[in-house]
């Protein structure tokens, strides 16, 4: 069962367990983790899930997929090359002790 951590922009973190195949975005609602609200259910067309992949980790989880993905996040703020949405990052073994950042406007 791989991990994530999820970390506030105060410093808090949240690891949390969780199950191959499930988005960051169900993760950190199923563990009540704060600033991941997940608006629409995953459907990468509200951006109330983005987060930063930490730099470590980019490789391994990819850049934004073109298309919607791309195109909500034009619209988050202060959205960079490390910004995806957590419904369309799904976790396997190969991203246990994955870490992501929140952004200050999800606090």
């Amino acid at each position: 069962m791989p991990t994530v951590t999820y970390v506030e922009i105060n410093g808090t973190r949240h690891t949390v367990e969780a199950e191959n195949d499930l988005s960051l975005m169900e993760v950190a609602l199923n563990s009540s983790v704060p600033g991941i609200d997940g608006d629409c259910g995953g459907a990468a067309a509200c951006g109330t899930c983005h987060i930063y992949i930490d730099a470590a980790w980019i490789d391994k989880t990819g850049p934004a997929a073109d298309g919607i993905e791309k195109d909500m996040l034009e619209f988050a703020e202060h959205s960079n090359e490390s910004s995806r949405l957590a419904c369309q990052v799904k976790l396997s073994e190969e991203l246990n002790g994955l870490v992501v950042h929140l952004p200050l406007a999800q606090h």
